[in-house]
């Protein structure tokens, strides 16, 4: 059985002056993913592996995750081919897993994920916020054989608030 987690980055600002890849994150995006990073933290997954895109508000949500987490910074993996939108690439990356992996976890961009979550999980989301979590079972020994798995877990932000 393979377990994906895919987290969306956080909230992320605009009014930098700098390119979509390198904008930062607000604040209220740091708070979001702590609070989503810390209710995660209660299911007792532990990813074998972690993808991030190389997008800056992806990598800043990865290091807020494994800082909560207590996961070694050393075990992301940074891709280039995460920092998509369609989902193609995605995709693709997940089925390219090693298959040793048996919780893998991505941080990366909507619509890409929103579009994952809905093809490949048994739950229909209509918009997978920012800092929003999913996880996702496969009943598959191999990656590249994944279709269309169990949504076992959804956590989003709003859920959350106070």
């Amino acid at each position: 059985m393979k377990k994906l987690i895919i987290v969306r980055h956080a909230k992320s600002t605009w009014n930098e002056g700098v390119s979509d890849h390198d904008r930062s994150l607000k604040k209220k995006g740091i708070e979001d993913a702590k609070i989503v990073s810390e209710h995660f933290k209660q299911l007792n997954i532990h990813p074998d592996q972690v993808i991030s895109s190389t997008a800056k508000r992806a990598k800043l949500t990865a290091e807020i995750f494994f800082e909560n987490l207590k996961i070694d910074t050393n075990s992301i993996h940074f891709e280039k081919n995460i920092y998509d939108f369609t989902g193609d690439e995605l995709i693709e990356t997940i089925k390219s897993t090693k298959d040793h992996v048996e919780t893998l976890m991505v941080f990366g961009h909507n619509y890409a994920i929103t579009n994952f979550v809905n093809n490949f999980g048994d739950r229909f989301i209509e918009n997978v916020p920012t800092s929003g979590l999913v996880v996702i079972e496969f009943h598959v020994d191999y990656w590249k054989y994944i279709y269309k798995g169990q949504t076992i877990n959804i956590i989003f932000p709003r859920d959350l608030r106070e």
